[in-house]
């Protein structure tokens, strides 16, 4: 069986999803050095530096409609509503995520909030498929 558009879009998102996982762990052991990293991690942590903490807050952001997202997309393919509507839908919410971290890496104001707002316009779509 081949793979949908839509669930090359999810594939895509969760690379992207290691993709930010790996980004902010190199950049916080950039910070605190392989020993901490190796280590137990028993004491208390400094604060993320300036990139570090953005890249963990890009993370901890798409971590928050992640799981909706795969969900919109395999009940989409199990219910057999994959449409134009979830094909538009899942590239938009992949492409705004995509462009969305390294906005917020590189602190870029407002364009990050755009970017924010085009996923989430992607994913309510996939949602909306669910019921039209």
């Amino acid at each position: 069986m081949d793979m949908t558009p839509e669930f090359i879009m999810l594939a895509f998102t969760l690379v992207l999803a290691l993709v930010q996982i790996l980004w902010a762990a190199s950049a916080r052991t950039r910070e605190l050095g392989m020993k901490w990293n190796a280590g137990a991690r028993d004491g208390e942590t400094p604060p993320p530096g300036p990139l570090a903490g953005r890249l963990m807050r890009a993370q901890a952001n798409l971590f928050e409609t992640l799981p909706i997202f795969a969900a919109a997309v395999i009940m989409a393919r199990i219910e057999g509503v994959d449409s134009q509507l979830t094909f538009v839908g899942t590239h938009l919410y992949f492409f705004g995520r995509l462009v969305y971290l390294p906005l917020y890496a590189f602190g870029v104001a407002y364009v990050r909030s755009l970017a924010w707002v085009v996923s989430l316009a992607g994913l309510i779509m996939v949602i909306a498929a669910l019921f039209v």
